[in-house]
């Protein structure tokens, strides 16, 4: 037990509800986007992203967004630990708060290498295709969780 209490990383807080659709995970969404500290033109993307959303899907913008989270999100993840002078990749569960945030990363890395659209409509795209179990943001959780699968034998050296 630590004698000075808690470290700042687990006093940090988490973002209060957004405003327009009462959700703290579109509220942590639009921290990841924000940019050289323009929230505002933050919130404006994810703000249009839904709304494309709600039109291409016929669906609820926030129910789509949350299975894209849910389906991108990883359970497992690879650490590399040094044993011996070799270096081994380690498969360790995520903690919910990081895979949600790796989710989100994934998804905003997708959407940015697509080229050639404004931001709102390929963010709206990733999130759709991510809701489908489809995109990048998905093969990424994909790729990671084979990855982890094929080192599954190194699991013993988890610390």
């Amino acid at each position: 037990m630590p004698r000075k209490g808690l470290r700042p990383r687990d006093r940090r807080a988490l973002p209060e509800a957004d405003y327009k659709y009462d959700s703290v995970l579109v509220a942590r969404f639009v921290n990841k986007i924000n940019f050289e500290g323009k929230k505002a033109t933050a919130e404006k993307i994810v703000a249009d992203s839904m709304v494309i959303i709600a039109d291409k899907t016929k669906e609820d913008a926030m129910t789509v967004f949350n299975r894209c989270i849910e389906t991108v999100r990883p359970l497992l993840e690879l650490k590399a630990r040094r044993v011996g002078g070799a270096t081994y990749q380690v498969p360790v569960e995520v903690k919910p708060l990081r895979s949600t945030s790796l989710a989100m990363c994934w998804l905003l890395d997708a959407a940015r290498s697509r080229k050639g659209r404004p931001m709102a409509e390929k963010l709206a795209e990733e999130i759709i295709l991510g809701s489908k179990k489809e995109g990048a943001a998905f093969k990424k959780r994909e790729d990671t969780h084979r990855m982890a699968e094929a080192n599954r034998a190194f699991a013993h050296f988890k610390w």
